[in-house]
C-alpha cells in the first residue's frame, strides 16, 4: 500500500469516528439558514395574501392545502431520485436554491393567484430536497452516530424556526413586507451554499451504472423498518399542525385575557414549543445512539399523548398551557430525530433515498389527515374532542413503536444466540 493511500485511509478512519464533521456541520447550517429564509415569507404570507392582495381567508386555506399536498408528492418523487448517490447531491443543492428564489418572489406579486402559484412551487421544491438532504447526512456518518447527527440537524432546523419569525418582524418594521420577503432569498441561497460545502466532505463516488428512477416501497415494508413505518404512520395520523395548538391556546386564554392578548400569549407559547424542540433534539440523538432510536421515538410519542390530553382538558392557566406546549416541543424534538436516525440505520444504503421519501410522504399526508379530521371534529363537536382524538392516535402509535422495538430485540437475540 502506498504512502498516499495509507494517508487517505487514516483520514477516512478519523472522519468516521467524529460525528460532528465539517460535512455534518454544513448540513446543519443549511437547515438553519433555510428555515430562517422560508419562515420569513411564511410568517408574512397570511397578512400579505389577505390584506395587501385582498384575497379571502378561504383562498389562503386552499393555497396552504395545495402547498402541503405538493410538498408531500414532491417528497415521494425526490426519494425515488435520491437513491442514486450522485443525483442526490444535485437535488439537494438545487432544491435549497429554488425554494429560496420562489418564496422570495412572492414579494413581487400583485395578484393572489401569482402568490399562490409561487407558494405551491416553493413548498414543492422544499419537499423535493428533503429525502436528498437526509440521505446525504446518512452518507456522512456511521450508523452508530446517526442519532447525534440527525439530532444536531433537527436542532438547527428548529432554531431557524425561532429566528425566522423574529427576523421577519424586524424586517417588516425596517423595510416593509414586500422588501422583507425579497430579502428572505439571502439566507436561502446561503443555505444552498452550505449544502455545496457539505457535499465536498462526502466519500468520493466510484464509476458505476446510474440507478433507474423508481420509488421502491415494497422492499422497505419488510422486517424491522417496515414494522417501524407502521408505528410512524399511526403517529403522523395524530400529529396535528402546530397552528391548531396555537388556536387552542388562544381560545382557552381569550375569556380572561381578551383576543389580542390571548393571541400574543399563544404565539409566545409557540416560541416555547420551538425552543423546547431545539433543546431536546441533540440529547434525544445521543440517547438514541446509546439506547436505541425506537425507545426515543416511544418517549416522544408518550410526551405528545400527555400534551394532547392536557390540551383536551382545556386549562385556562398560562403556566399549565406552557407545560403542555413545552412537553409537545420536547416530543417533536425526540420524534423527528428518532424517525430520521432509525431510517438512516435500518434502510439499505442503495435505498436510502426511497426510504426517506417514504418517511417524508407518510409525514406529509399523515399531517394533512390529522389536521383535517381534527379541524372537522373541532367544528362539529369541540376543541377538546379534537385533541382527545389526536391523543388516541398517540396511544395506537405508542403500541406500534413498542411492538417494533420488542420484535427487534427478539430478532437480535436470536441472531446473537
Amino acid at each position: 500500500m502506498t504512502e498516499e493511500v495509507m494517508e487517505t485511509y487514516e483520514i477516512g478512519a478519523k472522519e468516521k469516528t467524529r460525528w460532528l464533521s465539517p460535512g455534518v456541520a454544513g448540513i446543519g447550517l443549511a437547515s438553519f439558514l433555510a428555515d430562517v429564509g422560508h419562515e420569513i415569507p411564511t410568517a408574512l404570507m397570511p397578512g400579505f395574501f389577505t390584506s395587501t392582495l385582498g384575497a379571502p381567508a378561504a383562498a389562503l386555506g386552499l393555497v396552504e392545502g395545495l402547498a402541503d399536498g405538493a410538498a408531500g408528492l414532491a417528497r415521494l418523487g425526490g426519494g425515488a431520485l435520491s437513491d442514486d448517490p450522485e443525483r442526490r447531491r444535485g437535488i439537494a443543492a438545487g432544491g435549497y436554491a429554488s425554494t429560496a428564489v420562489l418564496a422570495a418572489l412572492i414579494g413581487l406579486t400583485f395578484a393572489s393567484w401569482q402568490a399562490g402559484l409561487l407558494r405551491v412551487g416553493a413548498w414543492a421544491a422544499r419537499g423535493f430536497r428533503v429525502p436528498a438532504r437526509n440521505a446525504l447526512l446518512a452518507d456522512l456518518v456511521p450508523p452508530e452516530a446517526c442519532g447525534r447527527a440527525f439530532g444536531f440537524e433537527r436542532a438547527m432546523d428548529n432554531l431557524g424556526a425561532i429566528v425566522g419569525p423574529l427576523l421577519a418582524l424586524a424586517l417588516v418594521t425596517a423595510v416593509g413586507v414586500r422588501t422583507a420577503m425579497l430579502l428572505s432569498v439571502i439566507p436561502g441561497l446561503l443555505a444552498a451554499a452550505a449544502i455545496v460545502y457539505a457535499i465536498r466532505y462526502l466519500p468520493r463516488l466510484t464509476a458505476r451504472q446510474r440507478q433507474p428512477i423508481r420509488l421502491q416501497v415494497r422492499p422497505l415494508l419488510h422486517g424491522r423498518l417496515g414494522r417501524l413505518m407502521l408505528g410512524v404512520a399511526a403517529f403522523e395520523l395524530g400529529n396535528v399542525a402546530a397552528t391548531l395548538l396555537i388556536l387552542r391556546a388562544s381560545r382557552l386564554l381569550e375569556p380572561t385575557s381578551g383576543q389580542d392578548t390571548a393571541m400574543q400569549m399563544a404565539l409566545g407559547l409557540y416560541v416555547l414549543y420551538n425552543v423546547a424542540a431545539t433543546v431536546a433534539s441533540i440529547p434525544a440523538g445521543r440517547m438514541g445512539d446509546s439506547r436505541g432510536s425506537t425507545m426515543v421515538l416511544a418517549a416522544g410519542v408518550l410526551f405528545f399523548f400527555l400534551a394532547y390530553v392536557g390540551l383536551a382538558i382545556g386549562p385556562t392557566d398560562l403556566g399549565l398551557l406552557a407545560i403542555c406546549f413545552g412537553g409537545a416541543g420536547v416530543a417533536i424534538g425526540c420524534v423527528e430525530t428518532a424517525q430520521h436516525a432509525s431510517v438512516a440505520s435500518l434502510a439499505p444504503a442503495e435505498l436510502r433515498g426511497s426510504a426517506f421519501g417514504l418517511l417524508a410522504g407518510i409525514q406529509g399526508f399523515g399531517n394533512l389527515a390529522a389536521s383535517a379530521v381534527a379541524g372537522l371534529l373541532w367544528t362539529l363537536v369541540s376543541g377538546g374532542t379534537a385533541f382527545l382524538y389526536l391523543a388516541a392516535w398517540m396511544l395506537v402509535a405508542l403500541a406500534g413503536v413498542l411492538a417494533a422495538s420488542i420484535s427487534s430485540e427478539r430478532f437480535s437475540g436470536r441472531i446473537l444466540g
